[in-house]
């Protein structure tokens, strides 16, 4: 101990003996399993660059799936008129 110098904290190598990884990586690295079959993660893009993936995504996405969403909403939307009494005369002549 010496009395001008600082204290030197002591250093050990630490490898675990139980992980999942099979020597591949850090057993330390926190990811979701699904990372790597995303698209929106990875480098921090501007607005633009996510809403050009997100629109790919969409196009890319089934037809099928985008109808549904669509009807949902569509059903959502009627519903809420219909609460708040919405009066749909208004449309017609």
């Amino acid at each position: 101990m010496g009395l001008i110098s600082k204290r030197k904290n002591k250093k050990y190598s630490y490898k675990p003996r139980h992980y999942e990884f099979d020597g591949d990586g850090s057993p330390f690295a926190m990811g979701h399993k699904f990372d790597q079959f995303r698209t929106t993660v990875g480098e921090n893009k501007g607005l633009k660059g996510k809403f050009k993936t997100a629109m790919a995504d969409l196009k890319k996405s089934d037809k099928n799936a985008n109808l549904r969403l669509l009807v949902i909403i569509a059903l959502l939307v009627l519903v809420f008129l219909f609460i708040i009494g919405f009066d749909l005369s208004i449309f017609y002549a």
